[in-house]
């Protein structure tokens, strides 16, 4: 996880982030990202595609995981895992943690205050400097 806060830019800015990275905008790249945004809910990336396949129902699966990991190398979405669980997408790039409901399978972004994250990172012996702090809980809701 980052430690400057950040949210993710808006789809405007899709096009500069790939280009800065070398690759162009296309139609399923920026439907991908939109649907990341729209219900930041942490979908794997069958559900990514189940949701894009409404839009354009000639994408594939397979430009569906190539269009997620593009995003997740361009530092627009994070790839968040959870043991043995299918990789989930997040585009919150603020410092926080996840909190994993085994119960409902749903995913919960929790915001950590700023001095948080740098106690955790004070706490590596000397020789170590975090360049992310990544904490995820796994639990379920009392509800």
């Amino acid at each position: 996880m980052a430690s400057s806060p950040r949210t993710a830019p808006p789809s405007g800015a899709l096009n500069r982030r790939l280009a800065d990275s070398g690759l162009r905008s296309t139609p399923q790249r920026e439907l991908i990202y939109d649907v990341l945004l729209r219900k930041r809910d942490h979908p794997t990336a069958d559900e990514v595609f189940v949701r894009v396949k409404t839009e354009m129902p000639t994408i594939s699966l397979a430009t569906v995981y190539n269009g997620l990991e593009t995003l997740v190398q361009c530092d627009l979405v994070r790839a968040v895992n959870f043991e043995r669980g299918p990789t989930r997408y997040c585009p919150n790039l603020r410092p926080h943690a996840h909190f994993h409901d085994e119960r409902s399978g749903a995913t919960h972004d929790i915001d950590l205050p700023p001095a948080l994250i740098e106690h955790v990172k004070a706490i590596l012996p000397p020789e170590y400097r975090a360049e992310a702090v990544e904490i995820s809980f796994r639990g379920s809701t009392s509800r």
